[in-house]
């Protein structure tokens, strides 16, 4: 298959979609996180975070500050997070290390309140893993992976009633390819089936 429509086939023998093919940050985090199960409330908010930061940019950008990130929002704890106070925010604002958006930062500690208040009501983790399909996408090529579906979109619907920011339906199904809640791996890649979560 060529680029365009199918998994590249790297020199070590696997493949891979091409937008793992090329950059070894990518394919790293392709072999070994992109898709695997998020459980901890913790991982699941910082994938909500980043994926909000990453929207209108290249994803590479973000997994490229994302050590940068985890130091500037002390680690994604929801519990410190939701503390943050306006000078917090300009300390944000003033950090080259990162994405220096204000609505995406005020997002980020807008969520970490959210995430807190969720867990009266069983938490982010399980309430983000309720939304899961009966049923994943099976793509040959590029072109038949989705980028939006029924349950991304009741789970933006319900993540903004319970009080997060940044959450739409788009944003809401990467987050879902990236924690394992769908497996969109192409069917001929090498991780196709890895998370567990569904078959090959």
């Amino acid at each position: 298959m060529t680029p365009e429509n199918g998994a590249v086939l790297g020199e070590d023998g696997l493949r891979r979609p091409p937008w793992a093919s090329r950059d070894p940050l990518l394919r790293e985090y392709y072999d070994h996180e992109w898709g695997m199960p998020v459980r901890d409330e913790r991982g699941m908010y910082e994938r909500i975070s980043l994926e909000a930061f990453q929207s209108g940019l290249s994803w590479a950008t973000i997994l490229r500050k994302r050590e940068a990130f985890r130091h500037a929002f002390d680690h994604f704890d929801p519990d410190i997070v939701s503390r943050y106070t306006d000078r917090d925010i300009e300390r944000l604002m003033a950090d080259a290390g990162i994405v220096r958006n204000r609505a995406k930062i005020l997002a980020t500690v807008t969520n970490a309140r959210a995430t807190v208040d969720l867990r009266a009501h069983g938490g982010l983790t399980a309430f983000v893993w309720s939304f899961q399909p009966v049923d994943t996408p099976r793509p040959r090529t590029v072109a038949e992976i989705p980028t939006r579906s029924t349950e991304s979109d009741a789970l933006a619907r319900a993540l903004r009633r319970a009080g997060f920011a940044f959450v739409g339906p788009t944003t809401m199904y990467a987050l879902m390819e990236a924690t394992g809640i769908i497996d969109t791996h192409l069917l001929n890649s090498h991780r196709r089936g890895s998370s567990g979560v569904w078959g090959g």
